[in-house]
């Protein structure tokens, strides 16, 4: 098949094309012309004003498969993620079983050869995400695991966060880390701050996150090793990272919904908005903003969580955090896009989450695998019943027109075009 996507801006630094306005012709799975003239095909795009860029991976995504399928399931998780325009995912060990045998990891790669979406693991740091028990990581990079993690869960354990550092060198591999100092949290609801006295929740004080990085910054310091810490949310969380990426082998990504909302959304008590780390204050976001833009944040990743009507359809102090995030990835991209350049902002969601685990990155140029996502930043959608593809509808954007939809993502010989 031939699909022609004609009159796109390319945006992809690493490409001779990037900027330029131009049509792109694919033919089985290829990129086979890359100019202006008007080429034959079965499927023409017509993609005037829309952005076309290296397919969108995401660091850290949250799938229900195996063990919790009700939430999600590995065929929902990657059709959600093709709407939203990504064509690989990291998805976390957070199962159950968790991802700690070679056989774990090779249940979630075992269909990559028939997805568009390539599913890449990352398995567990500790037995069933506990803390107390290293896996054996090298069987599992053996059996395909890209990235150590325990997820949606910190690594609280200071002697197991040392040895996984110093066990990872023997193949450069990187612990991810998910900073919370679990006991500051305890029973915490939401960010400890003006807001949560006059609701009367428990706090999550700032404090929990940053006592945590500066721990793992000291071990990194001391060990060695490669560290990336995931879901940052507070001010000082950067200005830590941002002064330590001069001395230390550090990497860090941000939820793309984390600079855009505050905890003031809570006053209604909307379990959609209730998350882990929580949502803060204004100059939280501001700062998150000017990590963005200086480069102190490397990455922007979805922040997926699905969680059934069970788990959030109930009272708030019982509700469990999360936001579905996949679909509307996307039109977070486009808010975010009047801080950051779209360069900028499409760096952080194709190469620079692919360097962190040390993947290929793909590249828009002629004879190179078509891996591309189609965005149009100004169409406007609504995620409801009839467009959402995932098996869980907790988003706070749910039933209502967001602006910024992705038209087509291609990989692997395989494409997905909106309606």
């Amino acid at each position: 098949m031939k699909i022609l996507i004609q009159a796109a801006k390319i945006i992809n630094s690493d490409s001779p094309f990037h900027k330029k306005v131009k049509n792109i012709l694919i033919q089985n799975g290829q990129i086979a012309e890359i100019g202006d003239k008007n080429y034959s095909a079965d499927k023409v795009i017509e993609a005037e004003g829309m952005l076309l860029s290296a397919g969108w991976f995401d660091l850290g995504t949250y799938v229900g498969d195996p063990g919790l399928e009700q939430k999600e399931d590995l065929s929902t998780l990657t059709q959600s993620a093709a709407a939203g325009g990504f064509t690989e995912l990291a998805v976390l060990p957070n199962t159950v079983p968790s991802i700690q045998t070679k056989n774990d990891v090779t249940y979630l790669i075992r269909g990559n050869d028939q997805r568009l979406v390539q599913v890449h693991p990352l398995a567990s740091v500790t037995r069933n995400n506990k803390g107390e028990e290293l896996t054996e990581m090298i069987d599992l990079h053996t059996a395909g695991a890209v990235g150590f993690t325990d997820g949606l869960k910190t690594i609280w354990h200071t002697d197991i966060f040392l040895k996984a550092l110093q066990y990872l060198q023997k193949f450069n591999g990187v612990l991810i880390d998910h900073p919370e100092d679990i006991w500051l949290n305890m029973f915490g609801q939401m960010h400890e701050g003006v807001q949560s006295t006059m609701l009367g929740l428990k706090g999550m004080p700032r404090i929990a996150e940053e006592v945590a990085i500066h721990r793992n910054l000291d071990l990194l310091k001391y060990a060695g090793g490669r560290l990336h810490i995931s879901r940052l949310s507070s001010a000082r969380s950067v200005a830590l990272i941002r002064s330590a990426k001069n001395k230390l082998p550090v990497t860090c990504d941000v939820t793309a919904y984390q600079p855009l909302l505050d905890d003031g959304l809570l006053k209604t008590f909307d379990t959609n908005f209730k998350v882990n780390p929580p949502l803060r204050e204004k100059r939280d976001n501001l700062a998150l903003i000017k990590g963005l833009k200086d480069g102190t944040i490397d990455v922007i990743c979805s922040g997926h969580v699905p969680q059934d009507d069970e788990s959030k359809s109930i009272e708030f102090d019982h509700a469990e955090p999360g936001i579905i995030n996949l679909q509307t990835f996307a039109s977070n991209l486009v808010s975010l896009s009047r801080h950051l350049d779209w360069s900028s902002l499409l760096e952080k969601v194709t190469s620079a989450p692919r360097k962190v685990l040390g993947l290929q990155v793909p590249f828009i140029d002629v004879n190179q695998k078509a891996n591309l996502t189609l965005l149009d930043p100004s169409r406007t959608w609504i995620l409801d019943e009839k467009t959402n593809l995932s098996k869980s509808k907790n988003s706070p954007w749910y039933g209502k027109t967001i602006t910024g939809k992705v038209i087509a993502t291609l990989n692997n010989s395989r494409h997905w075009f909106s309606n």
